[in-house]
């Protein structure tokens, strides 16, 4: 990954002049370097056809024709990557973006609504965060949506997808649709009430034959594990994260140390278990999750203290109803003894390497233009990320939220 200074040796006199006029200058602008961990002087960034195209401290008056807006001394941050959602329409997708999210994986949709929307995103018909896709789950109960897709499988509608012919029936079917990732389940589900999260879905041997599979694609594997025993099995059959870990053992977050597994614990979404309304408003799970989320909490703490690799998400759809934000996620990644930088990290750079994306994740000259503006610095307050007033995807400026005087277009 790019980790080049935010103060980059170019003038902007320079730069800006090649800009068009649907381009846009940000001036009086703190840089968060997330790579650093360093926060520029007053400086101005220059973005031209969905990049960035400098950042330079102070700055002198933009071309004519360029939109400036004067941030005011705020802070300028990377924009959000969220790991683990299930948004597979425009309205949500929307409401994920208004929040500072510019990259998201989705974990799954029916008829492969999320292939579908990154196709739309990336050509500049849907704004909506960038996608990447993971159609449908490979887990015993396929969904029956996958059927319909898939009539040619059809040998194994209404049976569990179990054994290793029938794993590598499903994981090529996914490649084929142009998923961008495999995701698995090698436990069962926590958000339905009559099921057991500790309970092991598949083998080591079916999970390997996932990671085959999906490898002869070019894609890795997510494993959804709540479980220790599931998590370790698909550790050691080489997926690429485990999502959630709520049981995961020191030994096997160990393993993951060695193996450079990541986890996605998604703590959040469990603290929403708790709660009546939200994502999950019934009655058996707010019981369940108050009874997971200290053991997610000390799962992670421990994950933190071994080195593992975390990363940020929420597990949300991003609905009407929903009272989960990756802000969220961040606030309860400092409270298992993450630092606001490495919490941050965890939705910015640790994501982009997880995703295998080189132009986000970070601000620097040549990478894509997503980035949110804070009110405060979130390396002294990660808080600041519940309230982002500005979100700018692909040099798109998308929300501005507040009073804003220093904006003018120059003519």
């Amino acid at each position: 990954m790019r980790s080049t200074s935010l103060l980059i040796a170019i003038s902007l006199l320079a730069s800006v002049g090649t800009l068009a006029a649907q381009d846009l200058v940000l001036t009086n602008a703190h840089v968060v370097d997330v790579v650093t961990g360093e926060v520029s002087a007053l400086s101005t960034v220059a973005m031209s056809d969905g990049q960035i195209v400098s950042i330079t401290r102070g700055g002198a008056p933009p071309a004519s024709g360029v939109t400036v807006i004067d941030v005011m001394g705020r802070y300028i941050a990377p924009g959000l990557m969220d790991a683990h959602v299930h948004v597979g329409n425009a309205a949500d997708a929307r409401r994920a973006l208004l929040s500072g999210v510019t990259t998201m994986r989705s974990m799954g949709t029916s008829h492969y609504a999320d292939v579908g929307m990154r196709e739309l995103q990336a050509a500049g018909h849907l704004e909506a965060p960038q996608y990447l896709a993971a159609g449908y789950h490979v887990r015993p109960p396929a969904a029956e949506a996958f059927f319909q897709d898939h009539p040619e499988l059809g040998d194994l509608y209404g049976k569990p997808i179990q054994g290793d012919a029938a794993v590598r029936a499903m994981t090529r079917a996914l490649v084929s649709r142009g998923v961008d990732f495999v995701k698995t389940n090698a436990t069962e589900r926590a958000g339905l009430p009559n099921t057991d999260p500790r309970k092991q879905f598949y083998s080591q041997a079916e999970l390997r034959a996932i990671v085959e599979e999906a490898a002869v694609g070019g894609i890795g594997v997510s494993a959804h594990a709540h479980g220790d025993a599931g998590g370790r099995d698909a550790v050691v059959a080489g997926v690429r994260s485990i999502e959630h870990g709520t049981y995961l053992s020191p030994e096997t977050l160990g393993m993951m140390v060695e193996r450079g597994t990541y986890l996605v614990p998604t703590i959040a979404i469990v603290r929403d278990l708790t709660i009546p309304g939200g994502d999950y408003d019934n009655a058996p799970l707010n019981i369940r999750g108050r009874h997971m989320l200290p053991r997610v909490q000390e799962m992670a703490a421990n994950a933190h203290r071994l080195g593992v690799k975390i990363v940020a998400a929420t597990d949300t759809g991003y609905g009407p109803e929903s009272t989960t934000t990756l802000a969220h996620e961040l606030l309860e990644l400092v409270g298992i003894g993450m630092s606001p930088l490495e919490a941050l990290r965890a939705a910015t750079t640790t994501a982009a390497e997880l995703f295998g994306l080189t132009d986000v994740g970070t601000l620097s000259q040549g990478m894509q233009a997503d980035l949110i503006v804070l009110e405060r610095n979130p390396l002294e307050d990660i808080g600041v990320v519940q309230d982002v007033l500005m979100v700018v995807s692909d040099g798109k400026v998308i929300v501005q939220r507040g009073d804003w005087p220093g904006q003018r277009p120059i003519s």
